[in-house]
């Protein structure tokens, strides 16, 4: 199976092809660009690159993995709606994967990982894996309010894994790679794709004008 990988949870921009044979995952081609500014500009040409490099066409596809967060609002909205289209037009389901657990798939020989990305705010989203399993989280808090006791990496955001007493591993954003061994028994057992759910772990920035007016009244 040809599986289409794509995550706008982190600043990379991330898409690529993977090829799933008997359990085996491999990688077929991939474009990344770290530019949280350019999430809607280039994920889809980014995809068509991916699949011409490949010398595939969008009908060889067989599935779509996207990464859902947690992530900002309008990062994860452009990621889970280009996987969403690309679904419906080809007719191929779409699996969401939490975007940490892509980045845990790859350091599965890990006994006790964080995986930590900037959540903005001076915080940070994060999971917690055991072999390679989520055993807390996601969630998000500050950096000083995070428990490490125990831990022995951290993966994921550069800046923020530095704040940590603790080795930090060389994967720093879910891959496609990644995240089709995220969603590895989803794919090869059949089963059909759940709804697709942003994980955003806190309320967007904006409001609306009646959330805006019960906020005043309740400080009044």
């Amino acid at each position: 199976m040809l599986v289409l990988a794509v995550d706008t949870s982190t600043p990379a921009v991330t898409a690529g092809v993977v090829r799933l044979t008997d359990g085996t995952v491999v990688p077929v081609s991939q474009r990344v660009v770290v530019d949280a500014r350019l999430h809607a500009e280039i994920l889809t040409p980014n995809i068509l690159e991916c699949l011409s490099d490949a010398g595939l066409a969008p009908g060889d596809l067989g599935a779509v993995v996207v990464g859902v967060g947690p992530g900002p609002f309008t990062g994860l909205r452009v990621g889970m709606a280009t996987a969403a289209a690309f679904g419906d037009a080809l007719s191929i389901p779409v699996h969401g994967v939490c975007s940490l657990d892509g980045i845990a798939s790859e350091l599965a020989d890990e006994s006790e990982l964080l995986v930590i990305t900037d959540a903005r705010r001076r915080e940070i989203y994060w999971a917690r894996y055991r072999d390679g399993v989520r055993v807390s989280g996601p969630d998000v808090c500050a950096p000083g309010a995070l428990d490490v006791a125990g831990a022995t990496a951290t993966a994921g955001s550069p800046p923020h894994t530095a704040l940590f007493d603790l080795p930090a591993r060389d994967v720093t954003s879910p891959s496609p790679t990644g995240l089709v061994l995220a969603a590895q028994n989803l794919l090869t057992d059949g089963i059909a794709p759940a709804p697709l759910v942003p994980l955003y772990l806190r309320r967007p920035d904006a409001k609306t004008l009646d959330e805006r007016a019960a906020e005043k009244k309740a400080s009044s």
